[in-house]
């Protein structure tokens, strides 16, 4: 299988299009739990996908103050992890499974061949209590497994920045008994996708 990478600047017209109406790594948790069940959010999403490949546009999202900051300050993140970590991290924007280019994420980098890195900048209460945690916040569980799935990777790096503290820095392993199940469920819903969406464009 041959993954698709889209070279172009995460926020630009070229990546909102890349998007339209594809289920994306952060997205996930609205698809499958953590166990690889269901979610009860998963038909909302169905809809809100298909109503997207209509119009062929994204649906206008919410973004506040405390998105903005961590749009602004992911670059900042992206230089310390590489200081800390030695790596070297190669931006893109975005990552199809496969030639169907019905789902696909995108990665706030690539590292190698073999793994990728996820970047949060939450407020400070937030970002103490993953430092306390430790590892990886059950809250972005099925994005990192989701998006070792999308990308065919073995390994993932988590992040938390807040500037002028210290970074929660940690590596995740792709599961597979959580990717397996979460790979079904994607062929089922992708194709319940594009069934709906055919549907509803007969209806127009």
């Amino acid at each position: 299988m041959s993954r698709i990478i889209v070279e172009c600047e995460q926020g630009s017209e070229e990546w909102m299009n890349t998007r339209i109406g594809v289920p994306g790594a952060s997205c996930l948790d609205q698809i499958v739990n953590m166990k690889g069940e269901r979610s009860t959010q998963r038909t909302k999403l169905l809809y809100k996908l298909a109503g997207e490949r209509l119009l062929n546009r994204k649906e206008e999202t919410y973004s506040n103050a405390a998105m903005q900051r961590g749009v602004e300050l992911e670059p900042v993140a992206r230089a310390v992890f590489e200081m800390e970590t030695g790596l070297d991290v190669r931006q893109v924007g975005y990552v199809y499974y496969d030639e169907r280019m019905d789902r696909g994420c995108s990665p706030d980098g690539l590292i190698g061949e073999e793994s990728g890195l996820e970047i949060k900048c939450p407020s400070l209460p937030v970002h103490i209590e993953y430092l306390l945690g430790g590892k990886l916040p059950s809250a972005y569980y099925q994005q990192v497994q989701g998006s070792m799935y999308y990308t065919g990777r073995s390994e993932w790096w988590f992040m938390s920045f807040y500037p002028e503290l210290k970074p929660l820095i940690v590596k995740v392993k792709a599961n597979d008994a959580f990717i397996l199940p979460l790979s079904a469920e994607m062929d089922l819903f992708c194709q319940e996708l594009s069934e709906l969406t055919d549907k509803l464009r007969a209806m127009q």
